[in-house]
């Protein structure tokens, strides 16, 4: 028997919703995903007539989706942005020079500028280096704070009021378990805010905050929109696989389970007597970047590479009390090894 769609009642269902369990058609998946990053949008005040707007665009498929959805809203509700797609290109041969292949299309195909950055530029290393200083282990660190900044400085130089990313809910509920699992309280009280850096020169708005990675997928295939699907080389030596793992396992037994970590985590309040603090935002020191310590993330990070120390920075450090002054000893006595 032929399922007819939920919505229309007209059209054969082409697919069933991850996030609603609907039977949908083709056009009435479209119409859905739309309003709801509309409202999103809306309730979030999440742009004001006028901005002018970047688009974090790696090719992928949430970026791209970004790009298209916004493109299509901005224009059918009069939103009245000047939008542009910024990319980062981190150096890693057989990905992003392949993905930026992708973006350089979308810019033609949606008609949106598009600037692109590279660490090499920016830092004097690329990702291919820096993985050949410090092996596989902890590179993602290095390449999530070098991408954060470097998007706020490609932003900053075209004179963006805010910026765009394509993270998705499933993104958050992932942060939102990674940050449990660190003890991480701080950042457990703000990694759902959908606006970020509100402080700074440039705020972050994430239009896909309540939008499932699935149902982005099947737009995107549906639409047939031109995206990159590789997997990043590096990404199966991240941390966050894990926690990946476990909200798809979770989804599969229940689909609300994604919206449910992030409402949780909404509800989250910082209790002040337990002494835990937010971080003050500043600026950094050596670069001008915002940071809530006097130097930034991604300059301890930088001077640990030039330095050939390239674990300088990566881990956290306890503060330990100095040793007590001992009576020094001669190199003579030290072994019998030197003479």
């Amino acid at each position: 028997m032929v399922k007819l769609c939920n919505r229309c009642q007209k059209e054969k269902a082409a697919l069933k919703r991850p996030k609603t369990s609907e039977q949908l058609c083709k056009q009435c998946f479209y119409t859905a995903l739309e309003d709801e990053v509309h409202e999103t949008i809306v309730k979030n005040k999440l742009f004001k007539a006028g901005e002018r707007i970047a688009v974090a665009a790696s090719g992928g498929k949430d970026s791209t989706v970004l790009a298209h959805i916004l493109t299509l809203l901005n224009a059918r509700h009069s939103y009245g942005l000047d939008l542009f797609l910024l990319s980062i290109d981190e150096g890693i041969t057989g990905y992003r020079d392949d993905s930026l292949e992708t973006v350089k299309r979308n810019e033609q195909q949606y008609g949106i500028p598009l600037k692109i950055l590279s660490y090499q530029e920016l830092y004097g290393w690329t990702m291919d280096d820096i993985v050949r200083a410090i092996g596989h282990k902890n590179n993602c660190t290095f390449c999530g704070v070098f991408r954060r900044q470097a998007l706020d400085r490609g932003a900053a130089l075209l004179k963006a009021d805010k910026m765009a990313t394509g993270h998705n809910a499933d993104d958050i509920a992932e942060t939102v378990l990674l940050n449990i699992l660190r003890g991480d309280v701080p950042r457990l009280g703000r990694c759902t805010n959908i606006i970020t850096g509100e402080e700074g020169a440039l705020p972050r708005v994430k239009p896909f905050k309540y939008t499932y990675e699935k149902e982005i997928v099947m737009y995107a295939f549906f639409k047939k929109l031109d995206y990159f699907s590789t997997e990043c080389i590096y990404a199966p030596y991240a941390a966050r696989g894990a926690a990946r793992e476990f909200v798809k396992d979770l989804e599969q037994v229940r689909p609300r389970a994604i919206c449910d970590l992030i409402k949780s985590a909404e509800q989250f309040r910082l209790d002040t007597k337990t002494g835990e603090s937010l971080p003050v935002p500043g600026k950094c020191q050596r670069c001008g970047y915002i940071s809530s310590q006097d130097v930034c993330k991604a300059c301890i990070l930088l001077e640990g590479l030039n330095k050939g120390m390239p674990t300088l920075g990566v881990s956290r450090t306890r503060t330990k009390k100095a040793p007590k002054p001992t009576k020094a000893v001669q190199p003579a006595a030290v072994n019998g090894l030197v003479q």
